[in-house]
């Protein structure tokens, strides 16, 4: 399964401000005996995905970073702002990173990615829908899109639920001054948590992801603002080429942003 480990990859293009939050440990609830996956925290990550499939347009805004290990051993830290506009169909990524930029459109029968800085620009045709675009991309391209997974724990595929090997609670957290039950899990290579708003809108407000393949333990922090049902309309959603933009074959295009 690629749900977190596809954010994870994409994490170079992020930018995370200073962490504020404050687990209340005593609150915490570990799954029980023989139990490797709380269904809370199963629970939560569904009633998460119900609650975002439920917007015809929504606006967000991912401000984080992510560690590297420089040559000499050193962890440092990389980052950017994504932004997103999405809709039924539709979907605009805009990322500004500290090292690469590129832009995303998709408006229900075609997908472009753009590269700023190189003056590229790649298109093919997609499905109507964004889950099937989503999937399509992956699969004929092996383009994940980061942030995409928080969207899948509904899908009807238990297949990432199956992937889990441990989810539980931390208590809780405020995040940027929003109430949060904060939820700890195991996924392969992979420790994630996620930070999710108490009541009745159950966004996601935080993101950390830690890569337990590198000695390191390199971590991917993002801090998500959303923006419920803004007006948008189909120009948001299409690219129009400037004039010393230059077409390239989607594959090329793919290998060059990386």
């Amino acid at each position: 399964m690629r749900a977190l480990v596809s954010v994870c990859g994409a994490a170079t293009l992020m930018i995370a401000a200073p962490a504020s939050s404050q687990a209340d440990s005593s609150a915490a609830a570990q799954p029980a005996a023989g139990e490797a996956v709380n269904p809370e925290a199963a629970a939560a990550l569904k009633r998460m995905s119900d609650f975002l499939s439920t917007f015809k347009t929504f606006e967000l805004t991912s401000n984080a970073t992510r560690d590297i290990i420089s040559a000499d051993g050193q962890r440092v830290q990389i980052g950017a702002v994504v932004k997103y506009k999405v809709a039924r169909p539709g979907i605009w990524i805009d990322f500004v990173s500290d090292v690469r930029n590129r832009q995303y459109f998709y408006d229900g029968k075609t997908f472009t990615i753009y590269a700023p800085t190189l003056n590229f620009y790649a298109s093919a045709p997609a499905p109507a829908t964004n889950r099937e675009f989503l999937k399509s991309i992956y699969d004929r391209f092996g383009i994940s899109l980061p942030l995409e997974d928080l969207f899948r724990w509904n899908d009807g595929d238990k297949s990432d639920l199956e992937a889990l090997t441990s989810g539980f609670s931390l208590g809780t957290a405020n995040i940027d001054g929003v109430a949060t039950d904060h939820w700890a899990f195991r996924q392969g290579d992979f420790d994630w948590e996620v930070w999710i708003e108490q009541g009745n809108r159950p966004l996601p407000r935080k993101l950390v992801i830690v890569d337990r393949t590198d000695p390191a333990l390199p971590a991917y922090s993002a801090r998500l603002n959303w923006t419920l049902d803004p007006p948008l309309a189909a120009k948001d959603f299409t690219f129009v080429p400037g004039k010393n933009v230059l077409r390239i074959p989607l594959a090329n295009l793919t290998e060059a942003v990386k």
